[in-house]
Order: structure tokens, then sequence, then C-alpha cells
């Protein structure tokens, strides 16, 4: 196995799908696909877009991918792409939407539930392991009785957008922080500290 980190963004295809609070793993990609200065390619083994390189100088080797298929099918490309780069569940990491996080926060844990979301359950069955990493992003709670479903698959707030590049910005730190610096260092650094 590897030294390479897998981080896949979570989200939907298409340009319907990209302002949706689903696909901020998928913004958080296109931001840490900026700090490494590339392009992402279609991968001819995985129904995926895929950037190989390096976060930061010295840094540890990456592969960011995005997924083609719709969310809850995310299993499929994850597995494929950890195979092809012979890289082991711990290394691979899932950015993606969280609603029982307020949004603007972020939490990062390994392995545990998946907490209805079908991208991750779809991951963990893949990989045949809950054992990888999660970058998990506050959207906040859907608004009265608004279906989760319903919520995640609309654009962010008005208000919300205007915070959304300092969310993407600090998920991407937590990312690099991950792989830099592990788990637990990522985690004292980017979870508030309780009251």
């Amino acid at each position: 196995m590897t030294d390479t980190w897998l981080i896949v963004g979570l989200g939907n295809p298409g340009p319907e799908y990209s302002g949706n609070r689903h696909n901020v793993g998928q913004m958080v990609l296109d931001e840490l696909a900026g700090r490494i200065g590339g392009k992402f390619t279609s991968h001819k083994g995985a129904r995926a877009v895929v950037l190989e390189g390096r976060l930061g100088i010295g840094g540890p080797r990456v592969v960011l991918a995005k997924p083609l298929t719709y969310m809850n099918v995310s299993g499929g490309p994850t597995s494929s792409l950890a195979k092809y780069y012979g890289i082991a569940p711990d290394h691979v990491i899932a950015v993606h939407d969280e609603i029982d996080i307020p949004f603007n926060s972020i939490k990062l844990k390994l392995g545990g539930g998946e907490g209805g979301h079908n991208g991750l359950r779809d991951i963990s069955k893949a990989l045949a392991t809950k054992d990888y990493l999660r970058v998990r992003v506050g959207v906040g709670r859907p608004p009265g009785r608004m279906d989760a479903a319903d919520f995640v698959l609309r654009d962010f707030g008005t208000a919300e957008k205007k915070e959304l590049p300092f969310l993407l910005d600090e998920a991407a730190d937590a990312v690099e922080a991950l792989v830099r610096d592990g788990l637990l260092d990522a985690q004292q650094r980017f979870h508030p500290a309780k009251a």
C-alpha cells in the first residue's frame, strides 16, 4: 500500500446540482485543486474525474476525486480508485455535507455510522469497512418540516453564500491538516472548544 491519500468529494453530477448543499464536498475539492494548481481529468478505470498532486511543498501525495455518479452510488468510483492507486481505507477521506452540524462548522472523524447519508453508506459497502476518514461540512438543518432530502438538494441561501468561501477554505485546511498532522491534531484544531 502507498502513502498516497484518496480524497473524495461527494456530490451529484451536472451543473443543475453544482450549487446544492449536497455538493459541498465537491466544492471543497475544487478549492484543494486550486491550491495544487491543476485541473481534474477523466479517469479511465473509474467513473470519476481526478487530480493527482501534492498538498503544499513537499507535502503528502494526494489523489483528489469527484465521482461522476450520483451521490448515493459513490462507492463504486471510490472503491475502484482505491484499488487502482493501492490506497488502504485508512488513507481514504470522504468530504461531504452534514445536516447534523450547523452551517459554517466542520467535524472530522474516523469510521462510525453514516447518519442516514446514502453516499457514505455506499462507500462503506464498497470498501467493506466504515473505517475511513470523513470531513463533515456542516450545512445546517432543514427549516420547519422540510424534508432533509429536499433541503440538501437546494442551493445555499443568500446569507450563506457570502460565508461559503470561508467555509470551503476552512474545510480545505482541515483536509490538509488531516493528511499532514493526523486525525487527533486536526480535530483539536478544527473542532470548537466546548464552552
